[in-house]
């Protein structure tokens, strides 16, 4: 099986959501179609697609199916996490089990053969000039989080036979930039042995060339923006 990446798909395909992307510029153009046609012709049905954060521009979780279930209409299965715009998500009892090829990590951890991926939302860090003390809340929440996610990835782990898993992190705000090339989402990871973390939330030239793609302290981060892939789904592990 194949593991593969993509973010902030910001889908409004419901009646009562209109939120056009193209007025973000020509990468946006025909962007469902190219992504479906692209997703096909790369994702088997028993390969894992990530989608670490912003999959809906709805509001609530009624308007929201629409976009899940043109998700759930591609192959493979989907493992989702919460982005900034997804103000949809709501309880994770409410969307557990919604559709049989979509799985929502919250708290959590997801463990397959010879593969276990853990995460949370993140938050923009400490050294953005925009960082406030409501964001030092969050940011110290999110932390716990991962911590959560981390230990239940760790739980999965200890159930592993033979060789070790390969370890698969997400989040959806960048948990490091060239700005700044380590933070304590990055530690976590490195200290709990992740081979690679995905993220998205960047989009546009400019916020591609500050994003830090490469490997810090044993981990490999990848940018899995949509429009930083052009659509294409990007190959994470072949296992």
């Amino acid at each position: 099986m194949n593991i593969f990446a993509i973010a902030d798909l910001h889908l409004s395909l419901g009646e009562s959501v209109d939120k056009p992307m193209d007025v973000f510029g020509s990468s946006w153009d025909d962007y469902e179609r190219r992504l479906a046609d692209n997703w096909r012709k790369l994702v088997e049905p028993e390969d894992l697609v990530l989608i670490p954060g912003d999959i809906s521009w709805a509001m609530r979780l009624e308007d929201a199916l629409p976009d899940l279930a043109w998700i759930d209409r591609l192959p493979g299965h989907k493992l989702i996490l919460k982005g900034n715009h997804d103000l949809w998500w709501t309880g994770i009892g409410r969307m557990q089990g919604l559709f049989e090829s979509i799985t929502f990590m919250q708290h959590s951890a997801y463990a397959g053969e010879g593969f276990v991926v853990a995460g949370t939302r993140g938050w923009i860090l400490p050294e953005d000039p925009a960082f406030t003390e409501r964001d030092a809340a969050v940011y110290r929440r999110e932390l716990l989080r991962l911590g959560m996610s981390i230990d239940a990835a760790k739980k999965e782990l200890a159930k592993s036979e033979g060789e070790r898993p390969l370890l698969i992190g997400m989040t959806h705000y960048p948990p490091c930039s060239l700005i700044q090339p380590s933070s304590a989402f990055t530690g976590m990871f490195s200290a709990a042995g992740f081979d690679t973390v995905v993220y998205g939330h960047l989009h546009g030239q400019q916020a591609f060339a500050g994003a830090f793609e490469g490997e810090l302290d044993g981990v490999r981060y990848r940018l899995c923006s949509l429009d930083r892939l052009s659509c294409v789904p990007m190959l994470v592990a072949r296992l």
